[in-house]
């Protein structure tokens, strides 16, 4: 199964797409779409543009995206969610269900504790993906979603079997 994780941004998105096979984890590939200007809707439309191409390049079965981490800077974190929205709708477009985690939850995934910072996850990242070439701190980021969903759809596959069994 391929997991594609998405870290959201509005000058810089994350994607990473991983390769799952039982608890084996393998990078598929990552980059980053990166937007410029002032102007809301083209910058938008790049994501989703970028996104689709992703899509179309790699035919993941899965998606993630990271939840809106609520800062004081209220519009800042508005357009954040905008673009989040994007990458929900690019995934849920292409007939994919997309998991949503909270930066914590990412984190704790990957590196252990929920307050690591970007070099510990992308350290942790280059670790359960060994080889990999990361395009930035973002796309990282992006990998360490991926990685955070396949752990979560494996235990909920273990679950459903138990439960099978128990019936």
């Amino acid at each position: 199964m391929r997991v594609l994780g998405i870290d959201p941004g509005l000058r810089c998105l994350g994607w990473g797409v991983i390769e799952v096979a039982g608890s084996r984890l393998s990078h598929v590939a990552n980059g980053t779409i990166r937007t410029e200007g002032s102007d809301l809707a083209a910058r938008l439309l790049t994501l989703f543009a970028g996104l689709g191409e992703v899509l179309a390049a790699h035919s993941p079965d899965a998606a993630a995206v990271e939840q809106t981490f609520v800062n004081r800077d209220g519009a800042g974190t508005l357009k954040l969610g905008q673009a989040r929205g994007v990458a929900v709708l690019a995934a849920a477009q292409a007939g994919l269900a997309v998991g949503e985690y909270a930066p914590n939850a990412v984190k704790k995934a990957v590196v252990g504790v929920g307050h690591a910072d970007k070099t510990q996850i992308a350290h942790m990242v280059r670790h359960q993906l060994p080889g990999v070439q990361l395009d930035g701190p973002d796309a990282a980021d992006a990998l360490a979603i991926a990685i955070c969903h396949a752990h979560h759809l494996q235990s909920a596959g273990r679950l459903a079997a138990a439960l099978k069994g128990a019936a």
